[in-house]
């Protein structure tokens, strides 16, 4: 028997929160919640969990700090729970590492149906890494190294961690090189058609890996911007 895939609640408001995990634990899922952002931390290096659900604005520590701690210690779906919709909140969000978000209030169907497609999205990457002995070990652009098999980037001697859609997104490109990409085309093959977010994502996942392989992020040489086309791996 499968085990339950865990769910962890970050979120102030105790209704709120006791409706996330009523909706949650009837559609199958274990769920823990926390009320106070600066004991995320703590609890994550003790329990192990399958997608973190995080209220940005918490005592203590934000949900942007908490996002900004985490991402790149673990490898898990981050969804974001706000009441802050403007554009540049979410663009924020996204841009430190959460995978999607919700506004309230929200319809709690909604809230299952966020939270199954995110944990769907990464169990389809993490099966995309089983790769067949034939494939490439190693791509090179540059002085970044992708090890396929193995999951690992290298600038240099350098390793460099990525989360999993940001590793996706990369090697996706740099086995193409030299072709340019919409972000519709680049989010329906990392994302999936099924995934309920926005193409935006895309730009916001090219930025964080430019900050990490280029030289200099603000006039990036290897992941060049085709203005009114999209995104192109200079091979």
């Amino acid at each position: 028997m499968d085990r339950k895939k865990k769910i962890l609640i970050v979120e102030d408001d105790e209704d709120i929160a006791m409706v996330e995990k009523v909706y949650l634990e009837s559609a199958g899922f274990e769920t823990s919640i926390l009320a106070d952002g600066s004991q995320v931390a703590g609890l994550l290096e003790k329990e192990g969990f399958d997608l973190i659900l995080l209220d940005l604005m918490l005592p203590q520590k934000s949900g942007y700090e908490i996002c900004s701690e985490i991402r790149d210690r673990l490898d898990i779906p981050i969804l974001m729970v706000t009441a802050r919709t403007e554009a540049v909140d979410r663009i924020h969000g996204l841009g430190l590492g959460a995978d999607d978000y919700i506004a309230k209030p929200f319809d709690p169907a909604e809230l299952v149906a966020r939270v199954n497609a995110n944990l769907r999205q990464y169990e389809r990457v993490a099966r995309r890494g089983k790769r067949p002995e034939t494939e490439p070990e190693e791509i090179r652009v540059r002085d970044v190294r992708i090890l396929v098999n193995s999951w690992k980037i290298y600038k240099g001697d350098r390793e460099i961690r990525m989360p999993n859609r940001e590793f996706e997104l990369l090697k996706f490109l740099a086995q193409n090189p030299n072709i340019v990409f919409s972000r519709e085309q680049l989010f329906e093959k990392i994302w999936g058609y099924d995934y309920m977010g926005s193409s935006a994502t895309v730009m916001v996942h090219i930025n964080r890996i430019r900050e990490k392989i280029e030289d200099d992020a603000r006039n990036p040489e290897i992941l060049e911007t085709v203005w009114g086309a999209g995104y192109r791996l200079n091979g």
